[in-house]
């Protein structure tokens, strides 16, 4: 490691203690070893790629990664900084595991609160072991909880994030997808709202993934990525439609067997409506490793986060007839206003 990178990861680590001393407790000193740890393995993508011993396919891919990195800011106006310009190899499937909790009867999250970022829907874990150990003990308390891994995250540019050897089995335009989103985050997030920062970084990521593929004139993948995100929709609609179902079931003042009853009932249909929809489509679907689960509110919970207001700034951005710059300043507008005055403006009737 070189002088640059050493006062880097010493400015990197004092940020981060200064948020544990914020915090405390163990989950947040577990943190700061991940990350650091996670930093600690970073290396110059442009070295890797110069590197006599590096695999021919893992070259192509980060050759990728560079050009995807250089049209996030040259043409979709995301962040010009050090994030995705390294490589960090973690020899393991997932860099981090998220737990999301919803109780029994309820499609609204749990959320957990921190120094910085605000309260969050989910509670990351560098170690499966420990987030499965704290989904264990969620689900002693009578929640519904789901663990699942996750490839990549952003540390919304406090730190300059790698790309990480457990995106590498992502095809390129996976790639970009993840890119173009969490750079997103980095432009813009808002404390204490999830469902406005992912779903703004949806948005820029879909908007980017057709630019890019366009610019390479790729008409035939801009095609097949349409396509999958049309049944990706159709999937995360029919989720939503189970959450808005048992939202209600929920209200309706039913006593908890009757409640257990009709929760049991709508998470088979939508099983049922899911195969459907699978056989479709030549027996694949998105979510299908969800599906093979034991369903419950946690996994209607994440979708909610992600999706329910994406329609609200695909409206934003046609409104300034798709400049992406107008769009970020519109975005930030809507940033200052109050929660009541965000949801009214961009989610409208589809946080629910």
């Amino acid at each position: 490691m070189n002088i640059s990178s050493i006062a880097a990861t010493i400015r990197a680590a004092l940020i981060v203690v200064l948020i544990a001393a914020a915090a405390g407790g163990c989950y947040v000193l577990q943190s700061v070893q991940g990350q650091l740890a996670l930093m600690s393995e970073r290396v110059p993508i442009s070295r890797v790629i110069a590197g006599p011993s590096t695999p021919p396919a893992l070259r192509a891919r980060l050759q990728a990664v560079a050009a995807i990195r250089d049209f996030a800011s040259r043409d979709l106006g995301l962040p010009d900084n050090g994030s995705y310009r390294s490589y960090a190899d973690l020899k393991r499937r997932y860099v981090v595991w998220n737990v999301v909790a919803a109780p029994e009867f309820s499609v609204d999250p749990k959320e957990w609160c921190y120094p910085i970022v605000g309260c969050v829907a989910y509670r990351g874990y560098f170690v499966e072991a420990r987030a499965q150990r704290y989904a264990g003990e969620l689900r002693g308390r009578g929640l519904d909880v789901t663990v699942d891994g996750v490839a990549a995250y952003s540390t919304l540019g406090h730190f300059d994030d790698p790309v990480l050897s457990t995106m590498m089995d992502w095809n390129d335009v996976e790639l970009a997808g993840i890119i173009f989103h969490e750079l997103t985050h980095q432009l813009l997030y808002v404390p204490n709202d999830s469902s406005f920062n992912e779903a703004l970084a949806t948005t820029v990521e879909e908007e980017g993934v057709r630019r890019w593929l366009r610019a390479q004139g790729r008409e035939e993948d801009l095609a097949k990525y349409l396509l999958q995100r049309e049944h990706y929709l159709q999937v995360v609609d029919l989720m939503s439609e189970t959450r808005a179902e048992l939202r209600t079931v929920y209200a309706a003042g039913l006593s908890p067997q009757a409640m257990r009853e009709r929760k049991r009932a709508a998470f088979l249909a939508m099983r049922s409506s899911f195969a459907k929809l699978q056989a479709q489509w030549g027996g694949h679907a998105p979510f299908e490793s969800w599906f093979a689960e034991d369903l419950n509110n946690a996994h209607l919970a994440s979708i909610a986060t992600y999706f329910d207001c994406v329609p609200g700034f695909q409206r934003e951005l046609a409104a300034v007839g798709g400049d992406l710059g107008a769009f970020y300043v519109r975005a930030r507008a809507l940033a200052k206003l109050d929660q009541t005055q965000r949801d009214a403006a961009v989610c409208g009737e589809g946080r629910t």
